[in-house]
């Protein structure tokens, strides 16, 4: 899915991502592509909302994963020149703490034939 040269740097991710194919949850659902993917390693004690997901997004926008047990995802990226991964932390107060992370150092890798 992606080689171990990708990398997250100063809001920055670098690397390759290998173009995936292989049946199964993920191209069954989102099809064919690139994906990033990711852990977040940790939540804000206060927060009661975790969303993630790029921008702009190709599909699902950003999903809720506050409380997920291990605060892992995948994301397809369609053009890493255009988009961001975003993460936005929000509690019952109303703050909100949002993070962007730059995509455009992510090379895709050409399709095997």
């Amino acid at each position: 899915m992606q080689k171990s040269d990708v990398t997250v740097s100063n809001d920055k991710v670098t690397g390759t991502l290998k173009y995936f194919d292989t049946p199964g949850a993920i191209v069954d659902v989102w099809g064919e592509g690139y994906f990033f993917a990711f852990k977040i390693s940790s939540e804000d004690s206060n927060s009661t909302k975790t969303l993630v997901g790029l921008e702009p997004s190709e599909g699902s926008g950003l999903v809720d994963i506050h409380g997920d047990a291990d605060m892992n995802g995948i994301a397809k990226i369609t053009d890493p020149a255009t988009q961001n991964f975003k993460v936005i932390q929000s509690d019952n107060a109303g703050h909100k703490n949002v993070q962007y992370w730059d995509l455009s150092g992510l090379v895709l890798e050409p399709k095997e034939d």
